[in-house]
């Protein structure tokens, strides 16, 4: 549905670090943002944003001294989560966390080592400016200028300075002037002495580096770095693409070094302001707010004065750039603010302002500031629209420059190292701080999984292990179990009425063969509205009704949230939703109804496939989340948990919360109910659990490692104090930097499914692996990253990667292996259909199904 595309598009930025002017959370006409100077700068010794503020709870080991958190950052996320060490704790992966099973593959990954690096004390100094400069270009500017003071070899990021030598006293104060003539005080402060062996140097490396970028003319955005020098240009769209780089240096398995990867930043042609105008003009004064609000909140926004992502939460219609608001001790517009900091004229007097809610932290004691306020002229739209990624000229023509395949990709990352290498400023400010990075990217040994064997009824088979998909091995066989389908209705609209004959005709030529039982339907008619279509259910759907099937006349989202909401919540039946679109071409159809076919079976409780799991009285739980913006900022969380030995009868539950909360508050009863399901099911607790958690951004790893584990035992032994599983948790993440690539014929190419990786760019604290399970037709594989929080099992770490590659082959809604375990993309589904479509939690009646697939 459309609510697809807009979740995909609408993502969250990430990496907001800004200071843009703000306005106080009451509505006024004089919004008042905090100053630069109100915030808790980077250095100093407070604590950091959100659950991690526990100064006491997290400190890193730093050689001779311990350096808190706090000290490395206040208003920065650790977006590496460094400092969090759990293999410790885990006896039998202390010595040793690599596997053994499968054969050996040679790999290249996009890492490069670092050479050489600083054997000396790096001294971090926090700077201040009096009065505050949001600026961060100009700051650097103002620090720069002392070098007689500080000397050449200085790193600034906008907070921390970090200097090779030690300045005269612990507090220096330093006199600059503006352009504008303005007189500013820089009070520099020394607060941490770091020896080579600090963790808190990777951060340093990292500042250095990004210097460098800057010295190849890159710019950043968010967390990556574009080249505004070489972009791609679709104007018959007005689209811009930059081709940048991410880059991460951290302290791996075998070496400090950086793993780096292409990015790509779409970027609009037009500003707000022009989208609002032509908006206006095509749906007149009378609705212009209501769509103008509902097609703008929720996008992510550019500004090119200083290069920040915002996602736009609300419209200030009651303000414009003449409203003031106080920065330091004065009254300033927002008109003369833009003027002064980054001299920019605004034309257009009358345009509303956007309201951004930037995270950022309060002075301590304080409230937090109030939202960032935006200027609709000086904000450049980002990302695609509904209508643009349903275009498919536009997505091929994007694709070619963005799907890379491997070969593309190391080509680009050669370039890239070659580009420092042979920039003189870049190796001489890389030459300053005695930092030297490899020419070639790191080579390194994986081992290859043996392909597993499915089950499906009485027969079992093997797949292609390259194309890792088994739907053409799986034709003409019937699935394990499905329940007969005796009393079902087909809903349609008139003008579909071909299509819904089609669908009928051709589900009963597949389900035999599938061993799927299946009546004719009852074919209800409805006229093509949303209100009409809501009646006929009402009418006809009744409590033994077993399934509903209901082809969609266009993509509407508001019609699929209405069958969706009344057959989730008020009369619990699963439902099929199909576009006629997808049945109007008779070469597909047969393989469509086998699809939908499928699917029915599941949302009914049948059970498709199998794989062979060793491990008995075993309780698979897959938890993600979902953040629903709609609905107040609610967070929502879902748990699915196995209750049978193949993994192929699944308890799914969903807790709507709100998103200060942490998202196992509301997962505690889930987890307990579905410990009580399995009792049901089997007359026996699981003497084995292993929970798989996805859904953990970047930073947030502490909650898990110091809140949820905690919370997941306390729901354990809810069922009796004399109840001990033994208990892993996993966290998945799948948005990682890392690549991996093999040459096979001579040629560079993806490595094959079932490729895993736990040597040399894992991180020596954790007990983590990689596995690339999925096969790709086109650009470069992800894999994806494990990281085995606790465990008290005390399986091999063979067992644990092969279970986690089994279950990736368990999804009931793709024949094939799928990119993380089937009880997380299970989670997925169930979160995104209640965060995008019900907004409430589904009827309980439905717990047992996979309704939502």
């Amino acid at each position: 549905m459309t609510g697809r595309a807009r979740a995909r598009s609408r993502g969250r930025a990430r990496g907001q670090d800004t200071a843009a002017p703000g306005a106080a959370h009451e509505p006024a006409p004089a919004p008042a943002p905090p100053s630069e100077g109100e915030l808790v700068g980077r250095g100093r010794q407070k604590g950091v944003p959100g659950a991690i503020a526990r100064e006491d709870v997290l400190q890193i080991s730093a050689g001779f001294q311990q350096v808190k958190l706090g000290e490395r950052g206040g208003r920065r996320r650790d977006f590496n989560d460094i400092g969090i060490f759990t293999r410790q704790a885990m006896e039998h992966v202390k010595e040793s966390k690599t596997g053994s099973s499968g054969s050996s593959i040679k790999l290249t990954a996009n890492y490069f080592r670092i050479m050489s690096r600083p054997q000396w004390v790096l001294y971090q100094y926090h700077v201040d400016f009096n009065p505050p400069m949001e600026s961060r270009r100009l700051r650097s500017a103002l620090v720069f200028h002392h070098k007689e003071v500080l000397g050449s070899a200085l790193s600034f990021d906008g907070a921390l300075l970090f200097l090779p030598n030690r300045l005269h006293s612990k507090e220096t104060v330093l006199h600059s002037e503006t352009r504008n003539g303005e007189k500013v005080q820089i009070t520099i402060t020394l607060t941490n002495e770091l020896p080579p062996t600090s963790p808190v140097c990777i951060q340093f490396y990292n500042i250095i580096f990004r210097r460098i970028l800057r010295l190849l003319h890159m710019q950043q955005i968010g967390r990556n770095y574009y080249n505004p020098q070489d972009p791609f240009e679709i104007r018959q769209h007005r689209l811009t693409v930059w081709p940048g780089y991410s880059s991460s240096i951290l302290n791996y398995e075998s070496a400090v070094m950086m793993c780096t990867d292409v990015s790509h930043k779409v970027l609009r042609s037009e500003t707000v302001l022009d989208f609002m105008s032509n908006l206006r003009q095509q749906v007149g004064s009378q609705r212009y707010t209501e769509i103008c609000a509902k097609e703008l909140i929720g996008l992510i926004v550019l500004t090119k004065y200083n290069n920040k992502t915002y996602r736009i939460d609300d419209i200030a219609w009651d303000h414009n750039p003449s409203n003031t608001f106080t920065r330091g001790d004065t009254q300033i517009s927002f008109k003369n603010y833009y003027k002064n900091q980054y001299g920019l004229d605004i034309t257009d007097g009358n345009q509303v302002l956007l309201v951004s809610h930037v995270k950022r932290m309060g002075p301590a004691g304080a409230p937090p500031p109030g939202p960032a306020m935006l200027v609709p002229e000086l904000c450049y739209l980002t990302g695609l629209t509904d209508k643009m990624r349903s275009d498919f000229a536009i997505m091929k023509e994007l694709s070619s420059h963005t799907r890379l395949n491997p070969d593309q990709r190391e080509t680009r990352l050669n370039r890239f190292i070659t580009n420092i290498h042979k920039n003189t400023e870049a190796q001489e400010e890389l030459a300053k701080w005695g930092i030297s990075f490899d020419k070639q990217l790191l080579n390194l040994t994986g081992r290859v999984l043996r392909g597993e064997r499915i089950f499906q009824g009485s027969q079992s088979f093997e797949y292609n292990p390259q194309s890792a998909d088994w739907s053409r091995e799986m034709r003409g066989l019937p699935v394990m179990s499905a329940p007969p389908l005796e009393n079902w209705l087909l809903f349609h609209s008139r003008r579909n009425g071909n299509e819904a004959q089609s669908l009928m005709q051709t589900l009963h030529k597949v389900s035999g063969p599938l061993g799927i039982r299946m009546q004719r339907p009852t074919v209800i008619e409805f006229e093509d509205h949303q209100l009409a279509l809501l009646k006929a259910l009402q009418h006809n759907v009744v409590p033994d009704t077993q399934m509903v099937v209901v082809v969609l006349p266009n993509l509407n989202k508001d019609k699929y949230d209405s069958v969706k909401k009344y057959l989730c919540l008020d009369c619990p039946t699963p439902s099929q939703c199909v576009l006629a679109r997808t049945l109007s071409r008779p070469q597909a159809l047969l393989t469509v109804a086998t699809k939908i076919a499928l699917q029915m079976a599941c949302k009914m409780g049948g059970e498709l496939w199998s794989v062979e799991i060793p491990l008995k009285q075993l309780m698979i739980v897959g938890i993600d989340c979902y953040h629903d913006m709609s609905s107040g900022k609610r967070s929502v969380g879902a748990l699915v948990a196995s209750l049978n030995p193949t993994m192929s009868r699944w308890y799914s539950k969903c807790v709507l919360q709100h998103k200060a909360q942490e998202i196992m508050d509301g997962l505690k009863m889930a987890l307990t109910g579905a410990l009580k399901d399995y009792l049901k099911f089997n007359n026996c607790l699981p003497s084995r659990i292993i929970v798989y958690r996805d859904g953990v951004g970047d930073g947030q790893l502490h909650s898990v490692v110091n809140y949820e584990v905690a919370q997941i035992i306390d729901s354990i032994r809810s069922m009796g104090q004399d109840y001990e599983p033994k208990l892993s948790v996993v966290v998945v993440k799948k948005r990682v930097g890392s690549r991996f690539f093999t040459n096979i014929g001579g040629k560079l190419t993806n490595p094959p499914p079932g490729t895993v990786i736990d040597t040399e760019i894992t991180r020596p604290e954790w007990y983590d692996f990689y596995i690339v399970s999925q096969a790709v037709r086109c650009g470069s594989v992800s894999p994806t990253h494990y990281n085995v929080v606790y465990d008290t099992s005390g399986l091999k770490p063979d067992h644990m990667q092969r279970l986690t590659y089994k279950l990736c082959h368990m999804y009931y809604n793709w024949q094939g292996i799928i990119r993380v375990p089937a009880p997380c993309q299970y989670g997925h589904k169930l979160a995104f259909l209640v965060g995008q479509s019900l907004h409430k939690q589904p009827n309980v009646k439905l717990d047992d199904y996979l309704f939502y697939l």
